[in-house]
């Protein structure tokens, strides 16, 4: 596939399914990528591969929790080459609910992805003349309910999820695609780090030739793998008492 998309930006793009999008579209004919993360090794190492395979890649250690400097980059990033595609990705797993991991994980899930989109909208607003503007935002299946497991993560993918849904409304008239891209468990440094079963486990590569591909075609919700948004479709349509009996007897993380 070679993708239409000819300057990208991705943030989380150090791992995962960040990753996996950068190295896609690097050997799919984007032009330009732009790319961030926290860890300057991983961010490296991805950089230099995707350089490897024909893109021109500028990567930047950020963290998209930070209003100001995620702006910023996203504006330096425009002057050097009109973006097409932006990717809101990067994300953390909470882990033990601890006050301060609650209030990280939406700082960085909801904070991060709100950091990266608002620019991100002015920018693309600035160019009614410029073909292919698409905002994709990573929300994830457990944003379709609240998860007993990890209530501050899924409640932050139902924030990301319920926001791109209106966005893509809102901003249609104005010539900008957007997509919501909520997938399954995908290989990444969160999954890593899960102790609980994981069905339908994907690597990230598959992910991103899927997401990829459907991005292409401009669709609104990009969800897999399909067992598994069915399941949790029909959790969040059932009756409260149902849907708890359901939610408290899946395995929790440790």
């Amino acid at each position: 596939m070679h993708t239409k998309f000819n300057n990208i930006l991705i943030t989380g793009a150090s791992s995962g399914i960040g990753a996996a999008l950068a190295l896609f579209y690097a050997q799919n004919g984007a032009q330009n990528l732009f790319i961030c993360g926290r860890n300057e090794e991983r961010l490296s190492k991805v950089a230099a591969e995707c350089a490897g395979r024909g893109a021109k890649v500028f990567s930047k250690v950020l963290d998209v929790a930070d209003a100001k400097a995620t702006a910023q980059w996203l504006e330096e990033c425009e002057k050097t080459a009109p973006l097409n595609l932006v990717v809101a990705n990067a994300g953390v797993a909470t882990l033990q609910e601890t006050s301060e991991n609650v209030r990280k994980t939406f700082s960085i899930n909801i904070g991060g992805v709100v950091n990266t989109t608002l620019p991100a909208i002015e920018l693309l607003q600035k160019a009614p003349e410029r073909k292919h503007k698409t905002i994709a935002l990573v929300a994830s299946i457990a944003g379709y309910h609240g998860m007993p497991s990890c209530p501050s993560y899924s409640a932050s993918k139902a924030f990301v999820k319920a926001w791109g849904e209106g966005l893509r409304g809102s901003l249609k008239e104005a010539g900008i695609n957007v997509s919501i891209i909520c997938p399954g468990f995908v290989k990444s440094a969160i999954t890593d780090k899960n102790t609980c079963p994981m069905p339908f486990f994907w690597q990230a590569d598959k992910a991103a030739r899927v997401i990829a591909a459907r991005l292409e075609r401009n669709v609104g919700t990009i969800a897999f793998p399909w067992p598994m948004r069915l399941a949790v479709w029909l959790g969040s349509i059932l009756p409260n008492a149902l849907s708890d009996f359901i939610y408290e007897r899946l395995p929790h993380k440790v």
